[in-house]
Protein backbone atom coordinates (compact mmCIF):
# COMPACT_ATOMS: atom_id res chain seq x y z
CA UNK A 1 0.00 0.00 0.00
CA UNK A 2 1.50 3.36 -1.13
CA UNK A 3 1.48 6.43 1.77
CA UNK A 4 -1.35 8.14 -0.64
CA UNK A 5 -3.36 4.86 -0.54
CA UNK A 6 -3.08 4.22 3.14
CA UNK A 7 -3.92 7.54 3.75
CA UNK A 8 -6.82 7.64 1.75
CA UNK A 9 -7.97 4.21 3.55
CA UNK A 10 -7.29 5.76 7.32
CA UNK A 11 -8.95 9.43 6.21
CA UNK A 12 -12.22 7.30 4.69
CA UNK A 13 -12.54 4.89 7.52
CA UNK A 14 -12.42 7.48 10.06
CA UNK A 15 -15.53 9.02 8.85
CA UNK A 16 -17.15 5.00 9.04
CA UNK A 17 -17.53 5.21 4.81
CA UNK A 18 -17.48 3.02 2.67
CA UNK A 19 -15.27 2.50 -0.65
CA UNK A 20 -18.69 2.79 -2.65
CA UNK A 21 -19.68 6.03 -0.30
CA UNK A 22 -16.77 7.90 -1.13
CA UNK A 23 -16.03 7.13 -4.91
CA UNK A 24 -20.23 8.16 -4.83
CA UNK A 25 -18.95 11.58 -3.08
CA UNK A 26 -16.20 12.19 -5.22
CA UNK A 27 -17.99 12.20 -8.42
CA UNK A 28 -20.42 14.65 -6.90
CA UNK A 29 -18.10 17.17 -6.41
CA UNK A 30 -16.49 16.59 -9.66
CA UNK A 31 -19.48 17.31 -10.81
CA UNK A 32 -19.50 13.98 -12.97
CA UNK A 33 -22.42 11.60 -13.51
CA UNK A 34 -21.56 7.75 -14.20
CA UNK A 35 -19.46 7.03 -11.62
CA UNK A 36 -16.16 7.53 -13.64
CA UNK A 37 -14.62 6.98 -10.14
CA UNK A 38 -16.04 3.75 -8.68
CA UNK A 39 -15.55 1.27 -5.97
CA UNK A 40 -13.05 -0.63 -7.40
CA UNK A 41 -11.18 2.38 -8.16
CA UNK A 42 -11.12 3.96 -4.40
CA UNK A 43 -9.85 0.41 -3.53
CA UNK A 44 -7.37 0.59 -6.21
CA UNK A 45 -5.89 3.83 -5.02
CA UNK A 46 -6.00 2.66 -1.86
CA UNK A 47 -3.93 -0.19 -2.38
CA UNK A 48 -1.50 1.78 -4.34
CA UNK A 49 -2.15 -0.15 -7.68
CA UNK A 50 -3.34 3.36 -9.16
CA UNK A 51 -2.37 7.27 -8.47
CA UNK A 52 -5.50 9.65 -8.07
CA UNK A 53 -3.70 12.44 -9.94
CA UNK A 54 -6.59 14.62 -11.29
CA UNK A 55 -8.84 13.20 -8.96
CA UNK A 56 -7.23 13.76 -5.82
CA UNK A 57 -8.13 17.40 -5.01
CA UNK A 58 -11.52 15.73 -5.02
CA UNK A 59 -11.15 13.05 -2.77
CA UNK A 60 -9.37 15.46 -0.32
CA UNK A 61 -12.52 17.97 -0.38
CA UNK A 62 -14.39 14.72 0.05
CA UNK A 63 -12.67 13.46 3.38
CA UNK A 64 -12.12 17.26 4.74
CA UNK A 65 -8.50 17.48 4.74
CA UNK A 66 -5.71 19.68 1.98
CA UNK A 67 -4.45 17.48 -0.69
CA UNK A 68 -1.17 17.22 1.18
CA UNK A 69 -2.48 15.74 4.55
CA UNK A 70 -3.10 12.76 2.11
CA UNK A 71 0.09 12.73 0.37
CA UNK A 72 1.91 13.12 3.37
CA UNK A 73 3.34 9.42 4.62
CA UNK A 74 1.78 9.15 8.51
CA UNK A 75 4.17 7.21 10.01
CA UNK A 76 5.30 4.07 8.94
CA UNK A 77 3.21 1.52 6.79
CA UNK A 78 2.51 -1.90 7.86
CA UNK A 79 4.33 -4.98 5.72
CA UNK A 80 1.56 -5.79 3.33
CA UNK A 81 -0.53 -8.88 4.08
CA UNK A 82 -0.56 -12.06 2.06
CA UNK A 83 -2.48 -12.35 -0.84
CA UNK A 84 -3.76 -15.65 -2.42
CA UNK A 85 -1.97 -15.06 -5.33
CA UNK A 86 1.71 -15.08 -3.14
CA UNK A 87 0.06 -19.04 -2.32
CA UNK A 88 -1.48 -20.37 -5.70
CA UNK A 89 0.03 -20.98 -9.16
CA UNK A 90 -1.41 -18.60 -12.38
CA UNK A 91 -4.33 -19.60 -13.95
CA UNK A 92 -7.10 -21.47 -13.52
CA UNK A 93 -5.91 -22.80 -9.42
CA UNK A 94 -8.25 -25.71 -9.46
CA UNK A 95 -7.09 -27.13 -13.68
CA UNK A 96 -5.14 -30.33 -13.11
CA UNK A 97 -1.57 -30.57 -14.51
CA UNK A 98 -1.32 -32.54 -17.55
CA UNK A 99 1.22 -35.19 -16.30
CA UNK A 100 0.71 -35.58 -12.48
CA UNK A 101 4.09 -36.21 -10.91
CA UNK A 102 3.29 -36.14 -7.66
CA UNK A 103 1.82 -39.13 -5.16
CA UNK A 104 -1.37 -40.73 -5.06
CA UNK A 105 -3.45 -39.77 -2.12
CA UNK A 106 -6.55 -41.53 -0.93
CA UNK A 107 -9.90 -40.53 1.57
CA UNK A 108 -7.16 -40.72 4.42
CA UNK A 109 -5.34 -37.74 3.50
CA UNK A 110 -8.19 -36.06 2.61
CA UNK A 111 -9.83 -36.87 6.27
CA UNK A 112 -6.74 -35.48 7.46
CA UNK A 113 -7.28 -32.01 5.34
CA UNK A 114 -10.99 -32.19 6.52
CA UNK A 115 -10.07 -32.13 10.51
CA UNK A 116 -7.27 -29.40 9.76
CA UNK A 117 -10.35 -27.08 7.56
CA UNK A 118 -12.52 -27.90 11.26
CA UNK A 119 -9.56 -26.87 13.55
CA UNK A 120 -9.29 -23.50 11.06
CA UNK A 121 -13.26 -22.52 11.63
CA UNK A 122 -12.80 -23.56 15.65
CA UNK A 123 -9.96 -21.39 15.54
CA UNK A 124 -12.26 -18.31 13.51
CA UNK A 125 -14.12 -18.75 16.68
CA UNK A 126 -11.83 -17.28 18.87
CA UNK A 127 -8.76 -15.63 16.92
CA UNK A 128 -8.99 -12.88 14.33
CA UNK A 129 -8.42 -12.80 10.67
CA UNK A 130 -5.07 -10.51 10.62
CA UNK A 131 -3.94 -13.30 13.20
CA UNK A 132 -5.38 -16.21 10.89
CA UNK A 133 -5.33 -15.23 6.99
CA UNK A 134 -1.56 -16.20 6.68
CA UNK A 135 -2.26 -20.04 8.46
CA UNK A 136 -5.28 -20.13 6.47
CA UNK A 137 -3.60 -19.31 3.04
CA UNK A 138 -1.01 -21.68 3.89
CA UNK A 139 -3.43 -24.43 3.77
CA UNK A 140 -5.45 -23.51 1.12
CA UNK A 141 -2.37 -23.87 -1.06
CA UNK A 142 -1.59 -27.20 0.30
CA UNK A 143 -5.16 -28.57 -0.65
CA UNK A 144 -5.17 -26.92 -4.17
CA UNK A 145 -1.19 -28.43 -5.02
CA UNK A 146 -3.14 -31.87 -3.36
CA UNK A 147 -5.60 -31.47 -6.11
CA UNK A 148 -3.81 -30.14 -9.11
CA UNK A 149 -0.49 -32.58 -8.66
CA UNK A 150 -1.13 -35.62 -6.68
CA UNK A 151 -3.12 -38.44 -8.54
CA UNK A 152 -6.23 -40.42 -7.14
CA UNK A 153 -9.42 -41.70 -7.84
CA UNK A 154 -12.52 -39.85 -9.08
CA UNK A 155 -14.06 -40.49 -5.57
CA UNK A 156 -11.11 -39.12 -4.08
CA UNK A 157 -11.23 -36.14 -6.53
CA UNK A 158 -14.85 -34.99 -5.32
CA UNK A 159 -13.84 -35.68 -1.86
CA UNK A 160 -10.68 -33.34 -2.51
CA UNK A 161 -12.99 -30.26 -4.13
CA UNK A 162 -15.08 -30.24 -1.35
CA UNK A 163 -12.77 -29.71 1.10
CA UNK A 164 -11.34 -26.81 -1.07
CA UNK A 165 -14.31 -25.77 -1.50
CA UNK A 166 -15.06 -25.77 2.42
CA UNK A 167 -11.14 -24.27 3.01
CA UNK A 168 -12.22 -21.40 0.62
CA UNK A 169 -15.37 -20.66 2.32
CA UNK A 170 -13.46 -20.05 5.81
CA UNK A 171 -10.44 -18.58 4.31
CA UNK A 172 -12.45 -16.12 2.45
CA UNK A 173 -14.39 -15.28 5.92
CA UNK A 174 -11.06 -14.80 7.55
CA UNK A 175 -9.50 -12.60 4.19
CA UNK A 176 -12.92 -10.52 4.74
CA UNK A 177 -12.34 -9.86 8.99
CA UNK A 178 -9.04 -8.85 8.09
CA UNK A 179 -10.19 -6.09 5.46
CA UNK A 180 -9.23 -7.60 2.68
CA UNK A 181 -12.28 -7.74 0.72
CA UNK A 182 -11.17 -8.26 -2.93
CA UNK A 183 -8.91 -10.93 -2.15
CA UNK A 184 -11.79 -12.85 -0.05
CA UNK A 185 -14.11 -12.78 -3.49
CA UNK A 186 -11.49 -14.23 -5.07
CA UNK A 187 -11.14 -16.89 -2.42
CA UNK A 188 -14.81 -17.08 -2.41
CA UNK A 189 -15.35 -17.89 -6.13
CA UNK A 190 -12.62 -20.21 -5.83
CA UNK A 191 -14.60 -21.94 -3.24
CA UNK A 192 -17.78 -21.94 -5.45
CA UNK A 193 -15.87 -23.35 -8.34
CA UNK A 194 -14.60 -26.30 -6.67
CA UNK A 195 -18.03 -26.62 -4.78
CA UNK A 196 -19.65 -26.41 -8.54
CA UNK A 197 -17.16 -28.57 -9.65
CA UNK A 198 -17.98 -31.52 -6.98
CA UNK A 199 -22.17 -31.16 -7.47
CA UNK A 200 -22.01 -30.08 -3.75
CA UNK A 201 -24.99 -27.37 -3.88
CA UNK A 202 -25.31 -27.04 -0.18
CA UNK A 203 -21.80 -26.07 0.23
CA UNK A 204 -21.54 -23.37 -3.11
CA UNK A 205 -25.14 -22.23 -1.38
CA UNK A 206 -23.13 -21.78 1.81
CA UNK A 207 -20.07 -20.09 0.25
CA UNK A 208 -22.37 -17.87 -2.05
CA UNK A 209 -23.95 -16.50 1.09
CA UNK A 210 -20.83 -15.46 2.73
CA UNK A 211 -19.67 -13.78 -0.60
CA UNK A 212 -23.18 -12.08 -0.60
CA UNK A 213 -22.44 -10.77 3.19
CA UNK A 214 -19.40 -9.36 2.73
CA UNK A 215 -21.07 -7.75 -0.94
CA UNK A 216 -23.87 -6.02 1.45
CA UNK A 217 -21.53 -4.89 4.22
CA UNK A 218 -18.88 -2.87 1.97
CA UNK A 219 -21.19 -0.94 -0.32
CA UNK A 220 -22.37 -3.05 -2.71
CA UNK A 221 -26.19 -4.21 -1.70
CA UNK A 222 -27.99 -4.60 -4.94
CA UNK A 223 -25.32 -7.45 -5.81
CA UNK A 224 -25.94 -8.57 -1.82
CA UNK A 225 -29.21 -9.56 -2.30
CA UNK A 226 -28.73 -11.17 -6.13
CA UNK A 227 -26.38 -13.59 -4.58
CA UNK A 228 -28.00 -14.48 -1.41
CA UNK A 229 -30.88 -14.95 -3.53
CA UNK A 230 -29.67 -17.22 -5.66
CA UNK A 231 -27.92 -19.16 -2.79
CA UNK A 232 -31.94 -19.62 -1.73
CA UNK A 233 -32.84 -20.80 -5.10
CA UNK A 234 -29.81 -22.77 -6.26
CA UNK A 235 -29.89 -25.21 -3.18
CA UNK A 236 -33.76 -25.48 -3.48
CA UNK A 237 -35.77 -27.13 -1.04
CA UNK A 238 -33.72 -30.56 -0.51
CA UNK A 239 -30.87 -28.42 1.17
CA UNK A 240 -30.56 -29.77 4.98
CA UNK A 241 -32.61 -27.39 7.51
CA UNK A 242 -29.53 -25.56 8.80
CA UNK A 243 -28.71 -24.87 5.24
CA UNK A 244 -31.64 -23.25 4.26
CA UNK A 245 -32.12 -21.36 7.31
CA UNK A 246 -28.45 -19.90 6.92
CA UNK A 247 -29.19 -18.72 3.73
CA UNK A 248 -32.55 -16.68 4.48
CA UNK A 249 -30.64 -15.65 6.95
CA UNK A 250 -28.35 -13.87 4.40
CA UNK A 251 -31.50 -12.66 2.62
CA UNK A 252 -32.80 -10.63 5.62
CA UNK A 253 -30.09 -9.40 6.20
CA UNK A 254 -29.14 -7.57 2.44
CA UNK A 255 -32.76 -6.41 2.56
CA UNK A 256 -32.01 -4.90 5.91
CA UNK A 257 -28.80 -3.05 4.29
CA UNK A 258 -31.14 -1.87 1.76
CA UNK A 259 -33.93 -0.72 3.89
CA UNK A 260 -36.51 -3.12 3.04
CA UNK A 261 -37.86 -3.59 6.56
CA UNK A 262 -40.86 -5.70 5.03
CA UNK A 263 -39.14 -8.54 3.03
CA UNK A 264 -36.37 -8.40 5.82
CA UNK A 265 -38.85 -9.86 8.30
CA UNK A 266 -40.25 -11.96 5.45
CA UNK A 267 -36.62 -13.57 4.96
CA UNK A 268 -35.94 -14.19 8.95
CA UNK A 269 -38.91 -15.97 8.94
CA UNK A 270 -38.38 -18.10 6.49
CA UNK A 271 -34.88 -18.69 8.39
CA UNK A 272 -37.08 -19.56 11.64
CA UNK A 273 -39.57 -22.02 9.83
CA UNK A 274 -36.61 -23.45 7.72
CA UNK A 275 -34.59 -24.07 11.32
CA UNK A 276 -37.70 -25.69 12.72
CA UNK A 277 -37.43 -28.57 10.25
CA UNK A 278 -34.03 -29.54 12.02
CA UNK A 279 -33.46 -33.51 12.87
CA UNK A 280 -31.58 -36.09 12.72
CA UNK A 281 -32.88 -37.87 9.80
CA UNK A 282 -31.67 -34.59 7.64
CA UNK A 283 -28.08 -33.96 8.94
CA UNK A 284 -26.35 -30.71 8.16
CA UNK A 285 -22.67 -30.68 6.84
CA UNK A 286 -20.20 -29.87 10.29
CA UNK A 287 -19.22 -26.57 8.63
CA UNK A 288 -22.83 -25.41 9.95
CA UNK A 289 -22.11 -26.48 13.46
CA UNK A 290 -22.40 -22.78 14.45
CA UNK A 291 -25.95 -22.43 13.36
CA UNK A 292 -28.92 -22.73 15.89
CA UNK A 293 -31.82 -20.48 17.23
CA UNK A 294 -29.91 -18.36 18.73
CA UNK A 295 -27.79 -17.46 15.80
CA UNK A 296 -31.08 -16.67 14.13
CA UNK A 297 -31.74 -14.09 17.29
CA UNK A 298 -28.61 -12.59 16.77
CA UNK A 299 -29.59 -11.56 13.57
CA UNK A 300 -32.92 -10.48 14.44
CA UNK A 301 -31.93 -8.62 17.07
CA UNK A 302 -29.03 -6.91 14.44
CA UNK A 303 -31.92 -6.52 11.60
CA UNK A 304 -34.09 -4.30 14.55
CA UNK A 305 -30.78 -2.47 15.44
CA UNK A 306 -30.28 -1.24 11.48
CA UNK A 307 -34.00 -0.82 10.97
CA UNK A 308 -33.75 1.58 14.00
CA UNK A 309 -36.23 0.47 16.29
CA UNK A 310 -34.60 -0.29 19.04
CA UNK A 311 -37.20 -1.38 21.47
CA UNK A 312 -37.18 -4.57 19.57
CA UNK A 313 -33.52 -4.78 19.57
CA UNK A 314 -32.14 -3.95 22.84
CA UNK A 315 -34.22 -6.85 24.93
CA UNK A 316 -32.76 -9.30 22.12
CA UNK A 317 -29.38 -8.55 22.26
CA UNK A 318 -29.12 -8.57 26.17
CA UNK A 319 -30.68 -12.14 25.89
CA UNK A 320 -27.99 -12.99 23.52
CA UNK A 321 -25.02 -11.53 25.31
CA UNK A 322 -26.36 -12.76 28.67
CA UNK A 323 -25.19 -16.29 27.93
CA UNK A 324 -22.39 -15.33 25.04
CA UNK A 325 -18.63 -16.88 25.64
CA UNK A 326 -16.46 -14.11 27.11
CA UNK A 327 -13.89 -16.12 24.77
CA UNK A 328 -15.11 -15.11 21.28
CA UNK A 329 -13.79 -12.07 21.91
CA UNK A 330 -14.81 -10.78 18.34
CA UNK A 331 -18.06 -11.84 18.02
CA UNK A 332 -18.88 -10.38 21.34
CA UNK A 333 -17.49 -6.78 20.37
CA UNK A 334 -19.34 -7.06 17.86
CA UNK A 335 -22.84 -7.96 18.88
CA UNK A 336 -22.29 -5.18 21.77
CA UNK A 337 -21.56 -2.64 19.21
CA UNK A 338 -25.36 -3.47 17.79
CA UNK A 339 -26.14 -3.04 21.33
CA UNK A 340 -24.57 0.15 21.35
CA UNK A 341 -26.29 1.78 18.40
CA UNK A 342 -29.77 0.67 19.86
CA UNK A 343 -29.38 2.08 23.06
CA UNK A 344 -28.53 5.41 21.46
CA UNK A 345 -31.21 4.97 19.31
CA UNK A 346 -33.36 4.06 22.74
CA UNK A 347 -32.28 7.55 24.06
CA UNK A 348 -29.91 5.95 26.27
CA UNK A 349 -26.69 7.88 26.02
CA UNK A 350 -25.07 7.19 29.12
CA UNK A 351 -25.84 3.18 28.84
CA UNK A 352 -24.48 3.18 25.31
CA UNK A 353 -20.91 4.95 26.36
CA UNK A 354 -20.60 2.64 29.09
CA UNK A 355 -20.93 0.02 26.19
CA UNK A 356 -19.05 1.99 23.86
CA UNK A 357 -16.22 1.29 26.21
CA UNK A 358 -16.50 -2.18 26.43
CA UNK A 359 -16.53 -2.57 23.07
CA UNK A 360 -13.22 -0.08 22.38
CA UNK A 361 -11.46 -2.64 25.43
CA UNK A 362 -12.53 -5.87 23.41
CA UNK A 363 -11.29 -4.45 19.98
CA UNK A 364 -8.45 -3.59 20.69
CA UNK A 365 -7.07 -6.86 21.55
CA UNK A 366 -8.02 -8.39 17.93
CA UNK A 367 -6.88 -7.84 14.41
CA UNK A 368 -10.34 -7.81 13.17
CA UNK A 369 -11.47 -4.91 10.41
CA UNK A 370 -14.76 -6.63 10.99
CA UNK A 371 -14.94 -4.96 14.87
CA UNK A 372 -12.66 -1.93 13.79
CA UNK A 373 -15.28 -0.42 11.27
CA UNK A 374 -18.26 -1.17 14.11
CA UNK A 375 -16.17 0.85 16.94
CA UNK A 376 -16.38 3.63 13.93
CA UNK A 377 -19.91 3.06 13.53
CA UNK A 378 -20.60 3.60 17.66
CA UNK A 379 -18.49 6.59 17.97
CA UNK A 380 -20.08 8.19 14.88
CA UNK A 381 -23.38 6.93 16.49
CA UNK A 382 -22.16 8.67 19.91
CA UNK A 383 -21.12 12.06 18.05
CA UNK A 384 -24.97 13.27 18.23
CA UNK A 385 -24.92 12.81 22.22
CA UNK A 386 -21.42 14.59 22.77
CA UNK A 387 -22.48 16.93 25.04
CA UNK A 388 -23.62 13.95 27.59
CA UNK A 389 -20.06 13.78 29.79
CA UNK A 390 -20.36 9.83 29.90
CA UNK A 391 -20.26 10.46 26.07
CA UNK A 392 -17.65 13.44 26.11
CA UNK A 393 -15.45 11.12 27.75
CA UNK A 394 -15.80 8.31 25.27
CA UNK A 395 -14.71 10.38 22.49
CA UNK A 396 -12.06 12.06 24.00
CA UNK A 397 -10.46 9.11 25.02
CA UNK A 398 -11.04 7.32 21.76
CA UNK A 399 -9.60 10.33 19.98
CA UNK A 400 -6.08 10.72 22.36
Amino acid sequence: MSGIGANIKRLREDRGWSQGRLAREVCRLAGVSGEPIGRQEISRYETGKRTPREWLPFLAHALGVNVEDIKTLQGVPEPPMPTLADFLPAGNPLAPLRARTGRRIDSETVADLRQRVHGLRLADDVIAGGDLIRPALRELRVAVTLYREASYSQRVGRELLIQIGELAQITGWIASDAGQHEEAERIYRIGMSAARQAEDCTLAGNIAGSLAYQYSNTGREDEGIVLAQAAVHGAGSKAPAKARALYHDRVAWAHTKRGEAQLAMRALGEAAEALEEDSADNASPNYLYWVDAGELRVMESRVYTELRRPLRAVPLLRDVLSGYQATHTRELALYLSWLAVALADANEPEEAAHTAERIISLSSAVASERTAERVRVVLNRLEEFSDTPEVALVLTQHRA
